[in-house]
């Protein structure tokens, strides 16, 4: 898990808007998967979830700092 941070904390904030779109769009995909039964991992959407979680919080962060 720290591991995952300090790899976020690494990235630009381009990047991490960049990543953060890509996990909104996993998300639908998933959501939409889950209500047609056809998800394979429905820890995945945990997951997506919490990286997503973990992204805002670091942009939060970031945004604070520079205030």
């Amino acid at each position: 898990m720290a591991n995952q941070i300090d790899d976020l904390r690494a990235k630009s904030d381009d990047q991490l808007t960049a990543d953060l779109a890509d996990l909104k769009r996993e998300q639908f995909n998933l959501r939409f998967q889950a209500a047609t039964n056809q998800l394979e991992r429905p820890a995945r959407i945990k997951e997506v979830r919490r990286d997503i979680a973990r992204i805002k919080t670091l942009q939060g962060e970031r945004a604070r700092a520079a205030n």
